[in-house]
């Protein structure tokens, strides 16, 4: 099998790999065995063998940390890239931080944050490497990319050159960018410009802050954020299966105000006023048409759908369940494969299409399944 990648290996910097598994390379630890995996050194190598697969017109799959991937089982047709150089570059004077796509998103937070910079403290704890930030534009906890992201070091798969690319560029939205689902380009670097005053983005996350928009030294939301993330398993531990997981699964949707209106009011007739009036909903900011519209919280309508926390639950002897700390992972018990995951999401995603007619979209990037 590794014959016809045997060129590449001639790249300098860049070595073949035909023994990992999407198992060993995703967070939820499905998946079979790509074609070949080809670890690239430096962003030179990656632009080279990037450059050779496209011109052999190869899929290929750039694969930062596998915390966003539900990959099927048995031998795919693909062939994975990784990016193994992560150096990070700090400006304390500027607030200017370069990363390369390889380093750990969780080690660019974290050293930020060690400089006193601020605007990145709420990504605290998230899976993954740098380069994949940008692809969706990562967000949690009131932040996104997007409010600090100033350009990314890309490699154009129509001219096969990698150059630096403004943030503007990229169409960045709700967990959108025009480098998503496109194939346009692969990162290899990002810049990103925060802030040198030791305080956070102005914070407006009701368990971070009782007084939104009010900033806080960057080291104590950071700690905060990390305490939040650890009490729903988002933050990685190989004993905990409740962190087996592709974090988040759905995005919240984001619906016209009349849906929303007959969602709280179903959800008042069955739970009462005090749980509909709790209800999760903001504004968000109009589309071209001027269309108004509002986003939900997934993991609130899963939970008034029925689905409680570990569902189906222990005594099933399910594979994969909903996490027994947050009802917006899906999880692999230990055995889990691709199908069982697969069953679980559509599970979920049709109650809360029979309960409320929102269809809930998956987050994340599917290879060889579908939902």
């Amino acid at each position: 099998m590794l014959d016809k990648f045997l060129t590449l290996a001639d790249i300098d910097g860049v070595t073949l790999d035909s023994e990992t598994t999407f198992a060993d390379l995703t967070t939820l630890r499905i998946g079979g065995a790509p074609l070949v995996t080809v670890r690239c050194a430096s962003a030179e190598a990656a632009i080279a063998a990037l450059a050779v697969l496209d011109d052999a017109s190869q899929d290929y799959l750039v694969v930062g940390g596998g915390s966003n991937l539900v990959v099927a089982e048995g031998q795919l047709d693909v062939v994975v890239v990784i990016l193994d150089f992560e150096d990070i570059d700090v400006s304390v004077a500027s607030g200017l931080v370069r990363a390369d796509a390889g380093a750990v998103w969780d080690d660019v937070v974290a050293l930020s944050v060690d400089c006193g910079l601020g605007g990145i403290e709420c990504l605290s704890g998230i899976p993954g490497n740098a380069g994949a930030v940008p692809v969706q534009n990562v967000g949690a906890y009131g932040a996104e990319t997007s409010d600090v992201l100033t350009q990314v070091y890309l490699y154009e798969r129509a001219t096969r050159t990698a150059t630096w690319v403004s943030a503007a560029d990229l169409e960045l939205a709700y967990r959108y960018s025009n480098l998503k689902f496109t194939g346009r380009g692969v990162v290899l670097a990002v810049e990103l410009q925060l802030t040198t005053d030791g305080l956070s983005r102005p914070l407006r996350f009701g368990q971070l802050t009782q007084n939104p928009g009010e900033r806080r030294p960057v080291a104590e939301v950071r700690e905060d954020v990390l305490k939040l993330r650890r009490g729903k398993g988002m933050v990685l531990d190989p004993e905990d299966h409740d962190t087996w997981s592709a974090g988040s699964f759905f995005t919240n949707p984001i619906v016209e105000p009349e849906l929303a209106d007959s969602i709280q009011e179903a959800v008042r007739a069955a739970r009462g006023d005090e749980d509909a009036d709790r209800m999760p909903r903001h504004a968000v900011p109009s589309t071209a048409s001027g269309e108004e519209k509002e986003k939900l919280s997934a993991a609130w309508l899963i939970e008034r759908a029925g689905f409680a926390k570990g569902y189906p639950g222990e005594e099933s002897g399910a594979k994969a369940t909903l996490s027994t700390k947050h009802t917006l992972a899906l999880t692999n018990r230990g055995e889990a494969t691709a199908d069982d995951i697969v069953a679980l999401a559509r599970d979920i995603r049709a109650g809360v299409q029979k309960a409320f007619g929102v269809t809930l979209e998956p987050e994340p990037i599917w290879l060889g399944v579908s939902i």
